[in-house]
């Protein structure tokens, strides 16, 4: 073994040299000059040519009008969704303010021009130089510049959100060429992502922003380039975007048919239940519906039969992520792996997918389900392994086989037998039964577990999981709250344990580093939620954004799934096999749906 590692190291370094001798010969015979581009893909190449007329899955004559509603639990209480302060409604980013480059749903990550109408990045993506739209405004008529774009950058960096500042702090210098010519150089570090995480930094106009009191909440509606202004604040109960008719973007191909309803309002309730009730009278036109029982139980009402609300199965390209109860290791008790391992062996998951789902849910078995990104069910690979070897305990043996499934019990006797494996687990955690309470053997404290909830739902999950938990002795605390002291918790890692879903993409790259991080952990309002620290996991995030290969990509992500999945972070829940959608019968929608999924965007009511 440890020659193999020893040659192994030998052969990364040497492949380390050849990298740099040829990125050094590249420089300085030319061939690392750039070109002119319409677009920038993560791995391979752009789908689309250069002067392509719309993205597939947008019908660029759709027409344009009428009101959506759409509904959603909770309030808000700003406007500003680039600080850690504050509730913000959906959409502010798209609708209001725009990016430099518009994100394809179609493709794993690719970008097409927006605000830059073309870009200029070398091969080893050391700098990448945007050139700005000359018809690109904001919504008051003044142009979009360099400058704008220099400020914005500085900004966010500064008093922006962790993950802007982290993301924005790899640039090493930024130019301005011209009024509408912008250059960012890169810190040596590898990353090659990070171009088109430039490419999706949200542009704020200077001339409209103060830095100085950029940090503070507000309800002023904000200026921006996008295809809608803010037209209606009613705080805590309603928001409304109007289309700007003087939009400047409405012919540029990545924005052709989208954005096609006059005004879109969102109304705010008190819980899913009530959203649900204004749905079913027609107040609310548009509903993802995410809980399969409610699907199959309680779409029979009056606009259904009538055909004034349709419903729709779509399927996704997508991984289907990891949707799972969520272990706050920075609690004293769950930071022993012993504890976690035998909560996640005392969930029923078949008992709950019945009872509650009908049985509709599979299991979620990674964190990239359902995709050839997934390591369960597969053998790590030698690529993998070689990954691997400078962490040997980071990874159990039946996950690197991929043997490892998440346990479950198919009758009763079997969840017995999970039980008592999970109360051996505690017991050798440090903790007995005194009488039918769990308690600390040194201490005599009780184990107690609070659950922290922000729907019905959850809560009603919660509350079936914690019936077996209380034939181990623990005491359960279920927490539902409103949705603004939700997120004040989340952000302060205030919690024992919540339920979470870790959403995937076909090229997951910088995300990664804020919710799985070592140096997030201790970041408030950052997303590593549960306060993981892992060598193994810094090391494989990096690897996947060296990745200048596809094979390479794919073994780091699996190789990352592996170490994420033996660290017993969270217990795994369940996913849809389809997106389920009901809705207003007028409106319609593309006949080709993209690789992400449903766009809403592309949408629009029938004439």
């Amino acid at each position: 073994m440890v020659r193999t590692f020893a040659a192994v190291c030998m052969i990364s370094a040497c492949m380390l040299l050849v990298r740099m001798a040829c990125t050094r010969v590249l420089a300085e015979t030319g061939h690392n000059e750039t070109a002119q581009q319409h677009a920038l893909a993560m791995h391979g190449k752009a789908s689309l040519p250069q002067g392509f007329k719309a993205l597939p899955y947008a019908n660029p004559d759709a027409p344009k009008g009428g009101l959506l509603v759409l509904g959603r639990v909770g309030t808000f209480d700003s406007l500003n969704p680039f600080i850690v302060k504050g509730v913000t409604p959906p959409n502010i980013l798209g609708y209001v303010y725009e990016s430099l480059m518009a994100r394809s749903t179609d493709e794993p990550f690719t970008l097409y021009g927006l605000l830059a109408e073309k870009i200029e990045i070398p091969q080893d993506r050391s700098t990448i130089t945007f050139h700005l739209h000359p018809q690109a405004r904001f919504s008051d008529g003044k142009s979009v510049t360099a400058q704008d774009v220099k400020f914005s950058f500085e900004l966010l960096k500064k008093s922006g959100k962790p993950y802007m500042r982290s993301h924005y702090g790899k640039v090493a210098r930024v130019e301005i060429l011209s009024e509408r010519e912008i250059r960012f150089a890169f810190k040596p570090q590898g990353d090659r992502e990070i171009p088109l995480i430039m490419g999706l930094m949200p542009i704020l106009p200077q001339h409209a922003v103060s830095a100085e009191t950029f940090e503070r909440t507000t309800l002023q509606p904000p200026v921006g380039s996008g295809p809608y202004i803010i037209s209606t604040v009613n705080p805590g109960h309603s928001l409304a975007y109007t289309r700007n008719p003087d939009y400047w973007g409405r012919d540029i191909p990545s924005r052709r048919g989208h954005f096609n309803f006059d005004t879109i309002r969102i109304d705010y309730f008190r819980n899913s239940a009530a959203l649900f009730e204004g749905f079913k009278s027609g107040k609310v036109d548009y509903r993802r519906e995410t809980d399969p029982a409610r699907w199959i139980d309680s779409y029979d009402f009056p606009a259904i039969a009538n055909g004034s609300i349709r419903r729709y199965g779509f399927k996704t390209g997508l991984p289907a992520g990891m949707s799972g109860l969520v272990f706050n290791t920075r609690r004293r008790q769950l930071a022993d792996r012993r504890v976690r391992q035998a909560l996640i062996l005392a969930f029923d998951a078949r008992r709950i997918n019945d009872q509650m789902f009908h049985g509709r849910y599979t299991r979620a078995n990674s964190y990239f389900s359902g995709s050839d990104l997934a390591s369960s069910g597969r053998p790590a690979s030698r690529l993998e392994q070689a990954m691997l070897a400078p962490f040997p305990n980071a990874v159990r043996a039946d996950i690197l086989a991929g043997t490892w499934r998440p346990p479950s019990a198919d009758n009763a006797q079997e969840q017995r037998a999970n039980l008592k494996k999970a109360f051996d687990l505690l017991r050798a955690a440090g903790f007995k039964l005194a009488g039918r309470t769990l308690i600390d053997a040194k201490s005599g404290q009780p184990f107690g577990l609070e659950f922290l909830v922000v729907t019905g739902e959850q809560e009603r999950l919660v509350l079936a999981y914690s019936q077996t938990l209380k034939r181990l002795g623990i005491a359960v605390s279920v927490r539902l709250v409103e949705d603004t002291q939700y997120w004040a918790r989340l952000g302060n890692f205030d919690f024992d344990i919540i339920q979470w879903t870790y959403r995937a993409s076909l090229s997951p790259g910088n995300e990664q580093i804020h919710r799985w991080n070592s140096r997030y952990a201790d970041i408030k309002r950052s997303f590593n939620y549960a306060g993981v620290k892992s060598a193994a996991a810094d090391h494989l995030i990096e690897a996947m954004l060296a990745a200048t290969e596809r094979e390479q990509f794919e073994a780091a992500v699996r190789a990352f799934d592996r170490v994420l999945l033996s660290g017993d972070y969270v217990i795994p829940l369940f996913h849809e096999e389809k997106q389920w959608i009901a809705a207003n019968a007028r409106l319609a929608f593309p006949e080709r749906q993209p690789l992400f999924g449903v766009n809403l965007n592309t949408w629009w009511f029938k004439e």
